[in-house]
């Protein structure tokens, strides 16, 4: 087989994206080559790298990215596409398999078969990049636990926070989502959520008659909401923090209401399982479940904008502006 040439978007320097050309070599023992249908822009972790907003020296956490966080570096984690060719040695896969992958926006890319995630038959291709950030909300859930009737705040509606908000809403929990953009709040009235444009704890204690909320998940990638997560959840409450906030300080005031209401704070992160799931969930049994709620998440509509690879630049400078009504930005292939 011969190798097939690609484009790849690259960062090269803070907020200087570049498209090169490379080669995707015939796949080897135990790996897949896969032409891209579309990948998603990560509008937290993505933006802060794209920013250079991360420390250099910070080492890389997946296997497909190339370069450095002090540039260039070629990033990304969320892709789906079509599987062309096959190596010796691989089972369960076949050519023209609509798959999802944890590797950086490329056209067509060569990656260890175990790397890729069939997707489901009854979801659209182009929206199985959503897999990495529903695995990333569904982590979050878990780590949140909500019991039935609970109420949960989720500061900031971005595409992780809409995706916890709907999540949540399976459990039973009671969802209060806080986000500034009118668009984002209509959407996440849509999925079933009471939405504020503010994290105001007064509102929020009228709306649970008095009690505040059980839990608070900060997803929302801004310092300051931290400190407002912490204000809004009851005595005893739980703060779930989902943001990577990079070199980005973070200043609390955990006097008053943080130390006399035992208020407790919780990282949530996507490399690791929730320890009070285990050993009943295991990656294998996470992914599987991600599978199962692809097609019955509203994902399509949170596609705002959708860009060729070609005008990748023009895709990050939107990223950066963060207008109003942006929610998931697309980069298409063909």
């Amino acid at each position: 087989m011969p190798t097939i040439p690609a484009q790849a978007i690259w960062f090269t320097a803070p907020r200087t994206v570049t498209v090169r050309r490379e080669e995707a070599p015939p796949p080897a023992t135990g790996e897949v080559r896969v032409a891209a249908i579309a990948s998603l822009i990560s509008h937290g972790t993505e933006r802060l790298v794209y920013r250079g907003e991360v420390d250099p020296a910070l080492p890389l956490d997946l296997p497909t990215l190339s370069g450095s966080f002090a540039f260039p570096i070629k990033y990304g984690y969320a892709i789906a596409g079509r599987v062309i060719d096959i190596g010796p040695g691989v089972e369960g896969i076949r050519v023209g398999d609509a798959v999802a992958a944890l590797h950086p926006h490329q056209s067509v890319f060569t990656l260890p078969a175990h790397l890729v995630k069939r997707l489901p038959a009854n979801l659209d291709p182009a929206l199985g990049g959503f897999y990495a950030n529903v695995e990333t909300a569904l982590t979050i859930c878990h780590d949140a636990a909500p019991r039935l009737g609970e109420t949960v705040v989720v500061l900031g509606q971005g595409v992780v926070g809409l995706l916890v908000t709907q999540l949540l809403q399976l459990t039973g929990a009671r969802v209060i989502a806080i986000d500034p953009d009118p668009y984002r709040r209509a959407l996440a009235e849509r999925c079933g959520a009471i939405t504020l444009a503010q994290a105001d704890p007064a509102a929020i204690a009228n709306l649970t008659g008095g009690r505040r909320a059980d839990i608070a998940i900060e997803v929302s990638g801004a310092p300051v909401a931290l400190q407002q997560a912490i204000d809004v959840v009851a005595v005893e409450g739980l703060v779930v923090v989902a943001s990577w906030y990079g070199q980005k300080p973070v200043t609390l005031t955990l006097g008053g209401h943080f130390h006399r209401g035992r208020v407790r704070i919780h990282s949530s992160q996507v490399g690791r399982l929730a320890p009070e799931t285990l050993p009943r969930w295991d990656y294998a049994r996470r992914t599987a479940t991600v599978m199962e709620l692809l097609p019955r998440l509203r994902l399509a509509e949170l596609v705002s904008h959708r860009f060729p690879i070609a005008q990748a630049a023009e895709a990050y400078a939107l990223l950066d502006q963060a207008p109003v009504g942006m929610v998931q930005v697309m980069v298409e292939y063909g």
